[in-house]
């Protein structure tokens, strides 16, 4: 089963997060910040990963520790749940419509984080959320899940709608990187025998 299970508590932040990589994308996730919630969801639902986050984080201050340290409480608790990585695509992209933003990303589950970040949010904020905060996510949920991370918008006009199809995108892609190979399920998807 790939699932994983994982609570990280600082002066900062108390989270907890539950993963099933092999679901259905049922998500309810709660960090107290709206717009970031309607992020998770979208990154659960499109991945098909089951996903549960709880984040009570230091919100009188701002969103950055809640949405920072989300980011590496689920790279950490995905990097936990695939293991070794035997049998998984290993790689995925895709590229994402959504009204007139369009966002491409590609990704490689290899234990090599790195991220790759051409998106312009052309509004500091989205409602209160900090639109740089987006970026602040996926660099961390790289970092901790060990993936390299380009992400590309190649059209776009509002921030919303940049950052949703920036979620979706990632979501697309972890999904196809994910999906177990039939053909390769026992095996360590690289020349190296390990990643």
């Amino acid at each position: 089963m790939r699932r994983a299970t994982l609570t990280r508590t600082t002066a900062e932040t108390d989270i907890s997060v539950e993963l099933n990589l092999d679901g259905t994308g049922i998500y309810d996730n709660q960090t107290g910040v709206g717009f970031f919630d309607h992020m998770l969801d979208q990154l659960a639902r499109h991945a098909l990963i089951d996903m549960t986050v709880r984040c009570n984080g230091d919100l009188h201050i701002d969103d950055h520790h809640t949405v920072e340290d989300v980011g590496i409480a689920i790279g950490q608790a995905l990097a936990s749940a695939v293991g070794d990585k035997k049998g998984i695509q290993r790689y995925g992209s895709f590229l994402l419509a959504m009204d007139d933003a369009l966002v491409r990303c590609a990704l490689d589950i290899s234990g090599r984080p790195f991220l790759v970040w051409n998106v312009d949010l052309p509004t500091p904020k989205i409602g209160t959320f900090d639109t740089e905060l987006v970026r602040e996510f996926f660099q961390a949920l790289s970092t901790h899940a060990g993936i390299t991370l380009h992400v590309d918008m190649l059209h776009g006009i509002n921030s919303h709608h940049i950052a949703e199809a920036a979620f979706k995108s990632v979501a697309r892609s972890l999904r196809l990187a994910l999906e177990v190979d039939p053909r390769m399920a026992d095996a360590i998807p690289s020349t190296k025998g390990a990643l």
